[in-house]
């Protein structure tokens, strides 16, 4: 398990750094001049330059990607180049529990919805709960997440008024609130996930339930739900532990969409802001720590595999 740990540690470093450089080259290559965005058109020519010194622009790519890794190495991701020219470690690090709260509680809403539906839905294959679960899932697959939070929000925000819209409560000032403003963009979030987890599951328990350990433990008059739970539900967890790890890609797309929808200050918002504003220096470190937090998810996903299956372990001792 050790020389697993250190082999994906290693594997780590390699990825962030293929991934810092393409980050780095490919929002580097976008046609257009920083200095004139930012200064505006009409200036003298040496204005130009000078900035374009200050920031770096005007040394050779690879001076200036080796430049940026480092700084960002020690923490330092540069400043924005879009007026008040804050940090952007600072307005990363502000946006950055939104989004992570966002996706996590909508995993976990995910994961709640998905593993009993899937349980469930198994155990009564071909049956009429089986073909509802079976028809809802798809028909949630077949409404974009766009269009199911407009929906919520018409329904249950401008209709009812029950949540709010534009508006954020940080934990640290009220859980509650926190909460209340958290938990229908959550919802947006977790609806197609819980989804695509419930068809996975069930389809990979339907399978494990066939199995002889598991005819035997009914033989034996075990209670269907204790079938279930203690002997079918871990061994069909491995598809679904490698989705959790993929999905956390498409989670990235789907709270842009939701913080747009809702208006609120996660890295989503930050990113596309940047974009539009040209502040190259935002979209590559919060680029960077996006493609960061993906990798390590993945790599405690994979290390995760060694406690469903004591065999993995053994695999790459």
């Amino acid at each position: 398990m050790t020389r697993k740990l250190l082999l994906r540690l290693g594997e780590l470093v390699v990825v962030l750094a293929l991934v810092s450089f393409g980050v780095f080259l490919l929002v580097a290559l976008i046609p257009g001049d920083p200095a004139v965005a930012i200064l505006g058109e009409g200036h003298p020519p040496e204005d130009y330059a000078a900035l374009r010194a200050e920031l770096g622009l005007d040394q050779p790519i690879l001076n200036r990607y080796l430049d940026w890794l480092g700084g960002a190495l020690t923490g330092d991701l540069g400043h924005s180049i879009v007026p008040p020219r804050s940090a952007v470690i600072d307005r990363v690090l502000a946006a950055l529990p939104v989004s992570a709260e966002l996706a996590i509680l909508g995993l976990l809403l995910a994961m709640a919805l998905a593993i009993p539906l899937a349980m469930w839905s198994a155990a009564r294959e071909g049956g009429l709960v089986d073909r509802a679960i079976g028809a809802s899932t798809f028909a949630v697959l077949s409404v974009p997440s766009f269009l199911s939070g407009l929906l919520l929000i018409m329904v249950l925000v401008n209709g009812l008024g029950w949540f709010p819209r534009g508006q954020w409560v940080r934990v640290s000032e009220s859980i509650t609130g926190n909460l209340h403003h958290a938990l229908l963009p959550a919802v947006v979030i977790a609806l197609s996930e819980a989804a695509v987890f419930t068809r996975i599951l069930r389809s990979d328990l339907v399978v494990t339930l066939r199995e002889d350990f598991v005819l035997a433990a009914r033989a034996r008059g075990m209670p269907r739900w204790r079938v279930l739970v203690g002997d079918a539900l871990r061994p069909s967890s491995f598809s679904l532990l490698t989705l959790l790890g993929l999905s956390f890609g498409s989670l990235i797309g789907s709270t842009v969409i939701v913080e747009t929808l809702f208006a609120l200050p996660g890295m989503g918002s930050l990113v596309v802001n940047a974009a539009n504003q040209g502040d190259f220096p935002m979209v590559q470190g919060a680029t960077l720590l996006i493609a960061a937090a993906y990798v390590l998810v993945n790599i405690g996903i994979d290390l995760a595999y060694g406690f469903l299956d004591p065999r993995t372990r053994r695999v790459h001792a």
